[in-house]
């Protein structure tokens, strides 16, 4: 009896573990998730949500403190900080799936033809690849701006071409383990062709790790186009971009503390956002990709 006993409490405490860990798992998911969908809705209602327009300028009333018809205050041209705070999360989401997009096509392209093909493809590629992800990303994308030009779109350029080594890294380790596989043998016995091999069989099987690295990677974008944007080299005004609006607040910080606060904590809850989710689809789809 007392030893039938010990072990149901065994089984309960291992349940117990075992159910503890699954709700870690998915409550990054879940806030994550809930975090981005928030976002999501504000930018595409931010036009019906903003009391005022981001670029509606009242220049006899600047600089006034939070209150009830300015709820952030307002900026140095008289402009509504909440209203640009709501209409900058299309910005931020803008540079998530622009700079992302890119960073994709670019890495998975290149990572599938290392992986497939090998040898002087590989060699020549994977020299490339080792070049860009040893660079600082900051200071590559400082010389593409300058070549480019100053403006938002030229900035989320500069931050993909630069940020694309570890897809490609990823993908043609995995290329490389899925093309001496019976099902990819099948196919070549077929008479599939090269492009058919690579889109219909290779990449639907790299799809779930690139989907967790992007969604990781996302922060990281937006932090250095905001960089960009805060130096001068991304957005120009009257942007409504959170890290023109950091920029614009260094000069009145001591007078006017919201014109920083409001946009800071508004890139801290969108990169934690992301954060959070990638972190939440990596444990549920690969959670191999811990050691990556």
């Amino acid at each position: 009896m007392h030893e039938f006993v010990w072990k149901f409490r065994e089984v309960t405490d291992m349940d117990k573990i075992k159910f503890l860990k699954n709700k870690a798992k998915y409550s990054n998911l879940i806030i994550g998730s809930s975090m981005i969908l928030l976002l999501l809705l504000v930018a595409i209602f931010a036009n019906v949500i903003a009391p005022y327009r981001y670029d509606d300028s009242m220049m006899n009333e600047r600089l006034q403190e939070p209150s009830i018809h300015h709820l952030l205050g307002t900026d140095f041209y008289g402009r509504d900080v909440f209203s640009r705070i709501l209409y900058g999360a299309r910005i931020a989401l803008q540079i998530a799936l622009q700079s992302v997009g890119i960073q994709l096509v670019i890495g998975v392209t290149i990572g599938l033809l290392c992986g497939y093909f090998g040898g002087w493809i590989d060699r020549i590629l994977s020299f490339i690849m080792d070049i860009t992800w040893a660079m600082p990303p900051l200071i590559i994308a400082f010389a593409v701006v300058s070549v480019l030009g100053q403006s938002l779109n030229n900035a989320i350029i500069a931050i993909a071409v630069v940020s694309w080594a570890q897809y490609a890294r990823i993908v043609r380790a995995k290329t490389m383990s899925i093309k001496n596989m019976a099902f990819l043998e099948t196919g070549i016995a077929f008479g599939e062709s090269t492009p058919a091999l690579l889109l219909r069989y290779i990449l639907p099987n790299v799809v779930p790790a690139m989907v967790v690295i992007a969604s990781i990677s996302i922060p990281s974008a937006i932090m250095s186009t905001t960089a960009l944007s805060f130096l001068g080299l991304g957005a120009q005004s009257p942007s409504p971009d959170w890290g023109l609006a950091l920029s614009d607040s260094v000069r009145h910080l001591t007078m006017a503390p919201w014109l920083g606060i409001a946009p800071g904590l508004a890139l801290v809850y969108t990169t934690l956002g992301f954060s959070m989710l990638g972190e939440g689809l990596r444990d549920l789809i690969d959670p191999r990709l811990r050691s990556l």
